[in-house]
């Protein structure tokens, strides 16, 4: 079985979750890196706007899009 290898971001988060000591606590947290990655994006996203890489007809396009599993 192979060793697994965290790097010193996983390791840190390894850490401070020894510090987590409730449900509401751990609740918390996620919601904390939850709203990191969700503002993270919507940054990109804005940047994607300003610079036109999306406009109003990307969107719709998207909302046109059918991008189901295939099944046999």
């Amino acid at each position: 079985m192979e060793a697994t290898v965290f790097n010193p971001a996983q390791q840190q988060l390894l850490e401070m979750m020894s510090f987590v000591k409730s449900e509401k606590v751990l609740a918390d947290l996620k919601q904390v890196i939850s709203d990191y990655f969700a503002s993270q994006a919507q940054a990109e996203i804005d940047r994607l706007w300003d610079e036109g890489e999306i406009t109003l007809d990307t969107i719709e396009q998207w909302g046109k899009e059918h991008m189901r599993t295939p099944y046999k």
